[in-house]
C-alpha cells in the first residue's frame, strides 16, 4: 500500500493573496499527494492576465451604430483564475474554476471587427472586477491499452501517464474549445496569438453564453493515430447573450472532430476536420432583410440590431464544416492552418460575425537565439462574409457586431505578429501588432493598426 502525506500547496498558498472571497478560499485546500509522481490527489493552478490595445485614428468617411471609433482609443482586459482539481477515483477527475475579470473593449462596446483582437474580451462586462464560476465539470477515462503517454501537471490536467487506447467523458459546465480544435502553434490567446481568428476557426459558430461556456458533454476516443469527438453543448437563450439555454432536446450545439496524426519528413503533424450543426431561436438574414424594406421609415434610425429582433421567432439550424492542420517544421518551428465554411444563412449565435474564415502562420520557439522561454508566431487570417449577411448589412442593416450603415465590401483581412518574452518561470510578457484591413467588411473605413501588450503569468 502507498503511503500519502498532506500539505498545503504553495500554489494554493499564493491564491490567498487574490481577492476575497471565491480565490482566498482556494488557499485551504490541502495538497495530497502518494509517493509516486502520478497519483496526485489534488491540482491547484493560478493565472493572471492583463492585455492592454491602442490603436491610433483611421480614415473613417462615415460611421454607423456598430462602427468602431475612427479616433485614437484604448483598450484593456484584466482576468484572475484559480483552477482546482481533485480525483475523486481511479481515472476520475473533477475541476472547478472561479475567475474574477474586468475590462473594457475599442469604442466601449464589442463592435467593429468580425475578428476581435483580444480573446479575452468577452469575458469582461466593464471596468469594476466581476467574479463568477468559470468551469465546473467531472472528466473519466477509461484506458484501453496499447502503450502510453505522459500528461504534464497543467491547468486542468493531471500530471500522469494515459493510455494511447482510450475512452474519454467530459461532462459539466466548460467551454466547448476546451476539447475541440486543439492546435500547438495556435490555441491559447493568453500565451500565444490574441486574435480571434488564431485560436479557433472564426467562422465556428459554436454554442456558448456571452462568455464562452456551457453545459454539456464530449466523448473523446482515441485509437492509435487516430481520435473522435462528439459533444452536445448549450446556447443562450437570446443570441450573443449570458444566460444558458436548458433545452437541450430542442436548443443546442453539436459538433464532431476526427483528428489524424502522422509523421511528415521525420516530423509529427495532425490533421482535423470539424463539423458543427447549430439549432435554436434565430433570425434569417434575409427574413430581416425583408423587414428592412418593408419598414423604410425607421429603417435609418436603427440603433441596433431591431430587424434581428423582430424576425427571431422560430427554429433555425446552422452548419459548417472546417479543417485544421498542425506541422512540425523542425524541433524549433511549426506551421498551423484553419480554414471553415459556414452556411452563413443565419445571425451570429454566440461567436463572430464571420461566415468563411482561413487563418495560417508558423511559431517560432527561442531556443533558436538562447532564449529558450521567448517564442515568435506571426499568422494571416481573411475572413469572409456569405451573401446572405452581405446583403443585409449593404441594406443597412445592423447585427450584433457590425454594421457601419453602409458597405463597400471586402473580406476582412489581418496580419498578427507577436514576441513573447519570457521574463522567469511562469511569466511572459508579449508585444503584439496586428494589422487590419477591410474592418466589418469595409473597404470605406480603415486600414487599422492595433498594438498591444500582455502579461502573463501561471502557476
Amino acid at each position: 500500500m502507498r503511503s500519502t502525506f498532506c500539505a498545503f500547496s504553495v500554489k494554493a498558498l499564493i491564491l490567498t493573496r487574490l481577492p476575497f472571497p471565491i480565490f482566498a478560499l482556494v488557499g485551504f485546500f490541502p495538497f495530497c499527494q502518494a509517493d509516486t509522481l502520478d497519483t496526485k490527489a489534488l491540482s491547484a493552478h493560478v493565472q493572471t492576465t492583463f492585455n492592454w490595445q491602442y490603436h491610433p485614428a483611421f480614415s473613417a468617411p462615415y460611421t454607423g451604430p456598430n462602427s468602431i471609433t475612427s479616433g485614437p482609443d484604448n483598450m484593456y482586459t484584466f482576468s484572475a483564475t484559480a483552477m482546482l482539481g481533485v480525483r475523486p477515483w481511479t481515472n476520475g477527475e473533477f475541476f472547478y474554476n472561479a475567475e474574477m475579470v474586468e475590462g473594457e473593449p475599442f469604442s466601449g462596446n464589442l463592435v467593429g471587427f468580425g475578428s476581435f483582437t483580444n480573446g479575452e474580451i468577452t469575458r469582461a462586462g466593464g471596468t469594476s472586477p466581476a467574479e463568477y464560476r468559470q468551469r465546473l465539470f467531472l472528466r473519466q477515462t477509461w484506458n484501453n491499452g496499447g502503450g502510453s503517454d505522459h500528461v504534464d501537471d497543467e491547468a486542468n490536467q493531471f500530471d500522469g501517464f494515459i493510455d494511447k487506447n482510450r475512452f474519454v467523458l467530459t461532462i459539466g459546465n466548460f467551454a466547448t474549445l476546451d476539447v475541440f480544435d486543439p492546435n500547438t502553434y495556435a490555441k491559447d490567446p493568453l500565451t500565444q496569438f490574441m486574435n480571434w481568428g488564431n485560436w479557433t476557426y472564426a467562422a465556428w459558430d459554436y454554442a456558448a453564453d456571452a462568455r464562452g461556456y456551457g453545459w454539456g458533454f464530449v466523448a473523446e476516443w482515441y485509437l492509435n493515430d487516430w481520435a473522435l469527438r462528439l459533444g452536445r453543448m448549450t446556447g443562450p437563450k437570446q443570441p450573443n447573450l449570458l444566460p444558458d439555454d436548458f433545452a437541450l432536446d430542442k436548443h443546442y450545439g453539436d459538433q464532431i472532430e476526427i483528428e489524424h496524426a502522422h509523421i511528415l519528413n521525420a516530423r509529427s503533424g495532425k490533421v482535423r476536420v470539424l463539423a458543427y450543426h447549430d439549432r435554436a431561436i434565430m433570425a434569417s438574414f434575409n427574413d430581416a432583410l425583408n423587414w428592412l424594406n418593408s419598414n423604410q421609415a425607421i429603417k435609418y434610425h436603427i440603433t441596433g440590431p431591431d430587424a434581428l429582433y423582430a424576425v427571431r421567432n422560430t427554429e433555425k439550424d446552422k452548419y459548417g464544416i472546417g479543417v485544421n492542420v498542425e506541422q512540425e517544421i523542425n524541433d524549433n518551428i511549426g506551421y498551423f492552418l484553419r480554414a471553415m465554411v459556414a452556411d452563413g444563412h443565419t445571425e451570429t449565435y454566440a461567436f463572430t460575425e464571420v461566415d468563411d474564415s482561413l487563418s495560417t502562420g508558423i511559431a517560432i520557439k527561442g531556443n533558436l537565439w538562447q532564449r529558450n522561454e521567448d517564442s515568435v508566431g506571426v499568422a494571416l487570417m481573411q475572413n469572409y462574409l456569405s451573401n446572405d449577411r452581405r446583403r443585409f448589412l449593404e441594406a443597412g442593416g445592423n447585427s450584433y457586431f457590425i454594421g457601419d450603415g453602409q458597405i463597400n465590401y471586402r473580406p476582412e483581412s489581418i496580419f498578427e505578429g507577436y514576441y513573447s518574452i519570457g521574463l522567469f518561470k511562469g511569466g511572459w510578457l508579449t508585444p503584439d501588432y496586428q494589422y487590419i484591413l477591410n474592418p466589418a467588411y469595409n473597404a470605406d473605413r480603415g486600414p487599422i493598426h492595433v498594438f498591444a501588450f500582455r502579461f502573463h503569468a501561471e502557476f
